[in-house]
C-alpha cells in the first residue's frame, strides 16, 4: 500500500477519515484560508471536483492558519465560508499545521515527496498537491496555479 493510504485526518466535523478511502483516485491535497487573497479559488476546485469526480478525482481541503492568521475561526465559520459562501461539497477537514514541528503527517510526507521552491515548507495557503490512483504524489502546484491552470495537469492524471 502506498503510504499516502496509511494517513488519517480528521473531518471538518470531528470524524477521523483513512486516506485509504480515496485508493483509486486522483487526489488533490489542497491547504485553504477563509480570509485569503486566494480564498475564490475554493469556486475553481468545487467546479474541477464537480466536472471530475466521477472520473475518479477527489479534492481534499485542509484549512490551516499559519499563513498571515487567514483561517482564525473553528470548524463552524470554516464550514460557513466553504460550503455556504462557496458551495463546497469536496471533503473538508479540521484545521491543521502544514509546516513546522506540528505539521500533519500529510504535509510532512507530501512535503518530502515533492519539494518546492522552499523545499520541504509549504510557502502559502492553496498550494496544492496531486497524487495519482496509485497513491503516488505527481505534481506540486504553488498558490498562484489556479484551479483552472491546473485542469490539464488533472485530465491527464485521471486518463493514466
Amino acid at each position: 500500500m502506498a503510504p499516502f493510504y496509511q494517513f488519517t485526518a480528521t473531518s471538518l466535523r470531528g470524524e477521523p477519515v483513512s486516506m485509504a478511502d480515496y485508493a483509486g483516485k486522483v487526489v488533490l491535497v489542497v491547504n485553504t484560508a477563509s480570509r485569503c487573497g486566494f480564498t475564490p479559488q475554493y469556486a475553481g476546485l468545487e467546479a474541477l471536483y464537480k466536472k471530475y469526480a466521477a472520473q475518479g478525482l477527489v479534492v481534499l481541503g485542509f484549512p490551516c492558519n499559519q499563513f498571515g492568521k487567514q483561517e482564525p475561526g473553528g470548524a463552524d465559520e470554516i464550514a460557513q465560508t466553504c460550503f455556504i459562501n462557496y458551495g463546497v461539497s469536496f471533503p473538508m477537514f479540521g484545521k491543521v499545521e502544514v509546516n513546522g514541528a506540528a505539521a500533519h503527517p500529510v504535509f510532512r510526507y507530501l512535503k518530502h515527496a515533492l519539494p518546492g521552491v522552499l523545499g520541504e515548507r509549504i510557502k502559502w495557503n492553496f498550494t496544492k498537491f496531486m497524487i495519482g490512483r496509485d497513491g503516488q504524489p505527481l505534481k506540486r502546484f504553488a498558490p498562484v496555479s489556479t484551479p483552472e491552470k491546473i485542469e490539464a495537469a488533472l485530465l491527464s492524471a485521471l486518463k493514466a
